[in-house]
């Protein structure tokens, strides 16, 4: 009994510290290639190595960091040629895992899906932006009922995560109003639940961030 409480209590602690870790990790406060020091991370939580260890295995399932055995774990680092990688699984699965989502879809959903494509419009700063962003896209998957994809999405969402910073500086430079117009015309689209033009435009959409970052290689020096 006494054995599993530890266990239980342990496990708890993992996940508190996962939660605190990613988001550090999310909001580019860790950046990609920066070790992630289990000491530090240990004193920060009042916790034992044991459930940081947890947690960093926690994070490395999800794509955030690598961990090399006897050495450590780093915020997980992408080469420009990885990244394109990614990008493409994403192009062709995520317009699948918003399919089976959009016939599940609330009208309080629809409209939620609405008012942040307009925030992110309107707002100017780059972590705003981010966090909008991802609560769109993934609001718009939030009625798939899946076993693997949704995971595999999230994965490759989170190894992506720091080169998605990058290019929305980028856009943001550059005045591309296209990517709000992208987020307004998949909201249309889910709105008149017409399944291909939404996958069409999601496939788009993520396409262009790719081809961006491949015309833009310092971006992968800006998210360091």
């Amino acid at each position: 009994m006494t054995v599993a409480i530890v266990k239980s209590e342990h496990g708890a602690s993992a996940h508190r510290i996962a939660d605190g870790v990613r988001e550090s990790i999310l909001a580019g406060e860790l950046g990609p290639g920066e070790r992630v020091r289990q000491e530090i991370i240990a004193a920060r939580y009042g916790a034992s190595r044991v459930p940081v260890r947890e947690a960093l295995r926690i994070l490395e399932a999800e794509g955030l960091v690598t961990l090399v055995a006897n050495t450590g774990a780093w915020v997980t680092q992408l080469s420009l040629t990885e990244c394109e990688e990614l990008y493409q699984m994403r192009e062709r699965i995520e317009p699948l895992l918003l399919r089976f989502s959009i016939p599940n879809l609330t009208g309080e959903k629809v409209t939620e899906l609405h008012r942040l494509a307009d925030a992110m419009e309107r707002g100017t700063d780059v972590e705003a932006f981010l966090r909008l962003d991802r609560d769109f896209h993934w609001l718009s998957y939030s009625g798939a009922d899946t076993i693997v994809l949704s995971e595999t999405v999230q994965r490759l969402w989170n190894a992506t995560q720091h080169y998605r910073r990058a290019f929305t500086r980028l856009f943001t430079m550059e005045a591309d109003r296209a990517v709000h117009l992208e987020h307004q015309l998949l909201a249309q689209a889910i709105e008149r639940q017409d399944v291909d033009e939404a996958e069409r435009v999601l496939f788009g959409h993520i396409r262009r961030t790719r081809l961006g970052l491949a015309r833009h290689p310092e971006a992968f020096d800006q998210a360091r």
